[in-house]
């Protein structure tokens, strides 16, 4: 006989055995990073599988040898065009040369020639921008008027002008690349410079008796860096492509020695009877630029801030 007013135990309090759990793992492990890092772009899981890729390529451009055992210039004539298999991944061109060892090989340049056109791109644009916008008057609208006719021109353009005055060579393709990329990031650092420079610390410098480049190069310079460097970051994923292309139309690197726009070009005659000869090099391409445009996009954007 159960008791009038007697309270019975409650029983939804309890575990029941074999329930699933409150919160996944990478929910606490995501609740467990602290506010600001844990609504950052970059814990996203897209900008992670990009950073991967980004990691994986730097891997080939450092270590290639740790990838592939495959000699990427001498082939085996007997294995011409083979299809991608657990022997060769990315099949084999026409000379019998392993396409995954060339890809992976070709890694160095293409990277190199990358790098080396954003910073020249980034170092004189951002001097550019740093006179015009500091200085002012005639010499802000002589350099302005310059960027001007710079960005009128199509890059892919203005890059074949200056490679072809340059001359043939990975060092020519990405000066010419980097050329075409100035007047971008002289008017973002001249737009940064003309914003800092009217703030309270820069004119408080002034006054205190401060010359123009200790002002420019303790005050304006490191408060101006932050846009340009996010830009550095977008801009290479298009940059890796422009050099790929020059590459492509044969500027780059003197055959055999393997550059990812040359295999491409190499595979276009063979593309009805072995069509991984410039897909699969393009794919890579392809993935690179998306993957560093995606990380670029993720480290130029600041995280939201938790409430």
């Amino acid at each position: 006989m159960t008791l009038i007013g007697t309270a019975r135990p409650d029983r939804t309090a309890l575990p029941v055995r074999g329930a699933a759990p409150a919160t996944t793992r990478a929910a606490r492990v995501r609740h467990a990073l602290p506010a600001r890092l844990r609504h950052h772009p970059l814990t996203r899981p897209g900008a992670l599988l990009a950073l991967a890729v980004v990691v994986v390529v730097l891997a080939w451009a450092l270590v290639p040898g740790a990838f592939t055992s495959h000699d990427p210039v001498t082939g085996v004539p007997a294995d011409a065009l083979a299809p991608p298999g657990a022997a060769h991944w990315f099949g084999t061109d026409h000379l019998g040369r392993d396409l995954f060892a060339r890809t992976v090989h070709g890694t160095a340049l293409s990277v190199r020639a990358a790098l080396v056109a954003v910073a020249v791109a980034a170092v004189a644009g951002s001097a550019i921008g740093v006179v015009a916008g500091f200085v002012g008057g005639r010499v802000d609208d002589v350099l302005m008027r310059g960027t001007d006719v710079l960005l009128a021109v199509p890059n892919l353009l203005l890059s074949l002008a200056v490679v072809t005055v340059l001359g043939f060579g990975t060092l020519e393709v990405a000066l010419a690349v980097g050329v075409a990329s100035v007047a971008t990031f002289a008017r973002l650092m001249r737009g940064e410079v003309l914003r800092v420079r009217r703030a309270t610390y820069v004119e408080a410098a002034h006054l205190a008796g401060a010359g123009r480049a200790s002002v420019v190069v303790r005050h304006v310079l490191p408060n101006a860096a932050g846009p340009v460097l996010a830009l550095t970051t977008v801009e290479l994923g298009g940059v890796v492509l422009a050099v790929s292309a020059l590459s492509f139309l044969g500027y780059g690197a003197t055959p055999p020695t393997p550059e990812w726009g040359s295999l491409v070009a190499e595979g276009r005659n063979y593309l009805a009877s072995a069509w991984w000869c410039s897909t699969l090099p393009g794919a890579v391409i392809a993935v690179v630029v998306l993957a560093v445009g995606r990380l670029g996009r993720a480290v130029g954007r600041p995280g939201r801030t938790a409430r």
